[in-house]
């Protein structure tokens, strides 16, 4: 295993529908309460993004793609390629929120590709789920256990962001809505953040003959759980002391009524604690852990929700002595949207295949989870 590799072969997104711009977004995803969301406007200002996509059909406004029909159309389009959809031997796949509780995400997946008789893997967590398929496919080339793996990474987020998924929390709380209309701001301006799509990847253990792969030097996942509380969450409410409650805890009038389904941020813990337990702290262990060095990287592909962190992670970079000039960054977040665990496949699809790549480049990626929180960084070569 010493002498083992793994090389990512061959990338592939999936984006649902026509895009979406800011303008046509409450029309798709529908006014909450009797006047336009007055948070909607500030939130773009900061996060940069002037278009994305939604699995919602932009006439008939219903939903025209799942999870996990949106990821087997990833995979799709990976086939024909280097492999066939039955030459997949393991198909790992990450997803903050999948369409249902169980079965998991990777048989869902698996479900819809009919694929014969496989590994079938599904990693749970936020932005960093999407890594941790990764991940999962990286060990098992390297260990020898498979030799064409899939990893996926994907979010469908207009699911929860619809208008009708806060109608009664609106109607309980009509006196409160009318002298403030739009949703408590945790849950309102994540309307505005979070789109849709999906990625794929196909690792093997040997690169192409004949055009450029990406060899995967590292994977490392970085976890502070132990010493943070939960930041974004969904299905739970959390109490004054940080604590969650989960959604099996409250009955369906509860949970209707206090949208304990919807996704929700504490955006003051976010802005005081992201850039320190995901940028600076990991970064220190990985120059120590690797002798990884800022003058040794040819692109840095960062996964930042909104353009308001973008100056902030490069603060929290040269704090720790590790300055990346942002002309050597790489980000399509304000064409393609915050896409959660799919973001990253989605960014690295277009670097590979834009042309601008060169042999023995390298590339360092950066995951932040904001969860409990966590990060997730990737280090390739270009071969």
């Amino acid at each position: 295993m010493s002498g083992s590799k793994a090389y990512i072969t061959d990338i592939a997104a999936f984006m649902p529908n026509a895009p979406v711009s800011n303008d046509q977004m409450e029309t798709i995803l529908g006014q909450v309460g009797h006047r336009p969301s007055r948070a909607r406007r500030t939130v773009l200002r900061s996060n940069g993004i002037t278009s994305r996509h939604y699995a919602i059909d932009p006439q008939s406004l219903k939903p025209n793609y799942s999870n996990a029909s949106m990821t087997a159309e990833a995979v799709r389009l990976l086939a024909g390629r280097n492999i066939t959809l039955n030459d997949i031997d393991c198909l790992s796949c990450g997803t903050s929120i999948p369409d249902q509780l169980m079965p998991n995400h990777a048989s869902m997946t698996q479900g819809e590709l009919k694929l014969p008789q496989c590994e079938a893997v599904a990693t749970s967590g936020v932005c960093a789920s999407g890594m941790a398929a990764l991940k999962y496919a990286y060990m098992a080339v390297l260990s020898g256990q498979h030799k064409n793996v899939v990893a996926t990474g994907s979010d469908l987020s207009s699911a929860s962001m619809t208008a009708n998924n806060f109608s009664d929390e609106v109607d309980v709380e009509l006196a409160e809505f009318e002298r403030q209309p739009e949703l408590a701001f945790e849950k309102d301006f994540l309307r505005w953040m979070l789109s849709d799509g999906a990625g794929a990847m196909l690792v093997q253990p040997q690169p192409n003959p004949d055009r450029l792969s990406l060899r995967i030097d590292w994977l490392d996942m970085f976890s502070y759980a132990g010493e943070m509380e939960a930041c974004m969450y969904a299905g739970a409410v959390k109490d004054d002391n940080g604590e969650l409650s989960g959604w099996q805890n409250f009955s369906g009038q509860q949970r209707a009524k206090d949208s304990v389904m919807a996704v929700k941020q504490d955006v003051k813990l976010l802005n005081e604690n992201i850039i320190h337990y995901t940028v600076e702290k990991p970064l220190l262990a990985l120059q120590q852990k690797h002798q990884l060095e800022a003058t040794s990287v040819d692109w840095f592909v960062p996964h930042y929700s909104s353009k308001f962190f973008r100056d902030r992670v490069y603060q929290g970079m040269t704090k720790v002595g590790f300055d990346i000039p942002q002309q050597r960054w790489f980000t399509n977040l304000s064409e393609k949207g915050n896409t959660g665990a799919a973001s990253m496949y989605i960014m690295l699809d277009q670097l590979l295949h834009c042309g601008d790549l060169v042999k023995d480049q390298t590339i360092l990626c950066y995951i932040p989870e904001s969860g409990r929180f966590a990060s997730a960084y990737l280090h390739l070569t270009v071969v």
